[in-house]
């Protein structure tokens, strides 16, 4: 296919999908989110990030975290409903959590790459937790391309974080199990600055395409069929629809970080390499030394096992393990096997090497 008619389709499904939405009386509806689950503050905003408090009732544990979630989706799936929530569960286990609500680029942001979000966003949301907190380092929770940002952030601020915990990190993009990433070896730089000339920014349409890319079953029949079964369990409804609202929910690749992602990550691999900049300075992932724990979705069809298993043997931590769960990759932070056995293991493990500032 040409790459005239690879842009032409992406934006007639598009503009197909907008005129749906329209027509289905969602236009104005689509990207609003849920009334929250979770009692929340908001305590910082800054450039394209504002920070969410979740206050712990009982809390227990000195050091807090700051969970941080991807750009590409509303964050309310990580506080979906009451039982099936990262967010209760982190906070039933005595932790203050600190979660990265992103704010959807504009036009005028499409400059913003990596060192945008990382080394000003990111820094700058952690600093308003050091001092809200009174504490030098924190926990860092990152999933998906939450976990990538993580990870960065990770190597160039190594002295601001206690223990990093990366969920279904896309990391090395060596691996090719997965369609979806055959399909972006096709997708050439001029293509990215087409997109990026004609849009500015990676429109939300296509971040939603591309993700229905990566689990078309999961995407097209499989969630009618589980719905299907589980129709007589108290309180599915509700959650299907939730569900359904968050993937939905889409937002906009600010242009720079969408090129950086498409680029350096997916096609040329930099960030495994040793070669990848930020704010032109190159990440050393030797100079992760915090405890690290790298969860690994063993039914990911999003991100395959094999790009985030490698990552513990690449960072300088000592005290680093791979931890794999029978899911899927939004089973991770949804599912009740997840919730109930996952999250109490990541809780603990952060527990164990929870230190007062004192003891530094």
């Amino acid at each position: 296919m040409s790459l005239f008619n690879d842009v032409a389709g992406y934006w007639f499904e598009g503009a197909v999908r907008t005129l749906d939405a329209i027509g289905r009386g969602f236009g104005s509806q689509i990207s609003a989110d849920p009334p929250p689950v979770t009692p929340y503050k908001v305590v910082y905003e800054t450039g394209k990030v504002s920070l969410r408090h979740y206050r712990a009732r009982n809390r227990i544990h000195a050091t807090p975290i700051v969970m941080v979630y991807a750009l590409i989706k509303r964050p309310f799936v990580m506080d979906l409903q009451p039982g099936k929530s990262v967010v209760e569960s982190l906070l039933k286990q005595g932790f203050d959590v600190y979660l990265t609500d992103w704010i959807p680029p504009t036009k005028e942001d499409a400059w913003r790459g990596f060192d945008a979000y990382v080394n000003q966003d990111l820094a700058n949301a952690v600093r308003a937790v050091q001092l809200e907190e009174n504490v030098d380092r924190v926990h860092v929770v990152g999933y998906c391309f939450g976990a990538l940002l993580s990870l960065l952030y990770t190597a160039l601020h190594p002295e601001n974080v206690r223990n990093l915990v990366t969920l279904a990190i896309p990391f090395d993009m060596g691996a090719r199990d997965l369609s979806f990433y055959n399909l972006m070896d096709r997708v050439d730089d001029s293509s990215v600055e087409l997109i990026t000339k004609i849009y500015g920014n990676c429109p939300a349409w296509m971040v939603n395409m591309c993700f229905t890319a990566m689990s078309p079953i999961h995407h097209a029949l499989g969630k009618y069929v589980g719905m299907y079964r589980n129709a007589e369990r108290d309180g599915y409804a509700e959650m299907f629809e939730l569900f359904e609202r968050w993937m939905s929910s889409d937002v906009a690749l600010a242009g720079q970080i969408f090129r950086e992602m498409t680029g350096d990550i997916f096609k040329r691999n930099l960030l495994v390499k040793g070669e990848f900049k930020v704010g032109g300075r190159t990440v050393d992932l030797k100079n992760v030394t915090c405890p690290l724990l790298n969860v690994v979705a063993d039914l990911d069809d999003v991100v395959h096992p094999k790009s985030s298993l490698p990552l513990p043997e690449k960072v300088g931590s000592v005290d680093r393990r791979n931890l794999t769960f029978p899911t899927g990759h939004i089973g991770a932070v949804v599912s009740a096997g997840a919730i109930n056995k996952l999250w109490p293991e990541v809780g603990g493990w952060l527990a164990d090497r929870d230190r007062p500032e004192s003891d530094n």
